[in-house]
């Protein structure tokens, strides 16, 4: 909520900058905030020097494609490095659910007629404002520049895929058409937790779906367990409309009643 009222209270500074031609800042400018400087030289070498010998190699745990997963992959990379893994990604999405509120500032960031100088100059003064971290502010500059600003909440997700996968978290969605009973979550949880092993560590997330009519579904990795009455229903639908055939009739019936109508409220 604090977030979502600072940025409330930028939306003046992001009108007037998108009116105002003299906030425009240059290409170099802009990547003087990306790259810090070294004044001294001399400094400078021995720091470059020191840099290659121990420079951390970090390997990303999860292979991500596109430009979405690209970036992201940027930023774990450099959070790693800094050690500023959880700070990063708590400002990213805190940023992301803020915008969400925000239909002015939402609009901005997808607006790509707004100029370059323009969205770097408003995404390094609203970093300021929310007391961002230097990597998260440059990261966002960054994205403003390349026009990638609508790229922010998708590039998010993928950057929290990078984090789980780093603290060896698996995310399981289970769609229900109610809230789970907390008993039943725990069940839920201990269960998936034996599939997935003691290498791993399951966050739970629920989602509400009456469309489903009844049963779970439930998705973690590339795997779906579905067992939802919806599709079910469409299982049996099928089976009814084509001629029946009485060698796969024992293995259809198992493969949809065979869970023991476990699960379905």
């Amino acid at each position: 909520m604090a977030l979502a009222n600072r940025i409330r209270s930028s939306l003046p500074l992001l009108q007037n900058l998108a009116r105002s031609s003299s906030s425009i800042i240059t290409q170099q400018q802009s990547r003087s905030l990306l790259v810090p400087t070294l004044i001294n030289s001399e400094f400078s070498r021995n720091y470059a020097t020191a840099s290659a010998a121990k420079e951390q190699k970090v390997k990303v745990p999860l292979t991500l494609f596109g430009a979405s997963g690209n970036y992201a992959s940027a930023l774990y990379i450099a959070s790693v490095k800094a050690n500023a893994l959880d700070k990063v990604e708590t400002e990213i999405l805190e940023l992301v659910e803020a915008a969400k509120k925000s239909p002015t500032f939402s609009q901005f960031m997808k607006d790509l007629t707004v100029t370059k100088g323009v969205r770097v100059k408003a995404v390094i003064d609203i970093s300021d404002q929310c007391k961002f971290s230097d990597l998260t502010k440059n990261f966002l500059a960054l994205l403003a520049e390349n026009g990638r600003l609508q790229l922010l909440e998708t590039i998010a997700k993928r950057f929290s895929e990078l984090t789980m996968a780093h603290r060896g978290e698996v995310k399981a969605v289970v769609t229900s058409v109610i809230p789970l009973p907390p008993e039943e979550e725990r069940d839920l949880r201990e269960t998936l937790q034996d599939v997935i092993g003691k290498g791993g560590k399951v966050q739970l997330e629920q989602k509400i779906d009456p469309s489903i009519l009844g049963g779970l579904v439930v998705q973690f990795g590339q795997k779906v367990f579905d067992m939802s009455i919806k599709t079910r229903a469409k299982q049996m639908e099928r089976f009814l409309r084509d001629p029946v055939n009485f060698d796969n009739l024992f293995e259809f019936t198992t493969s949809v009643w065979g869970h023991s109508l476990h699960g379905m409220y």
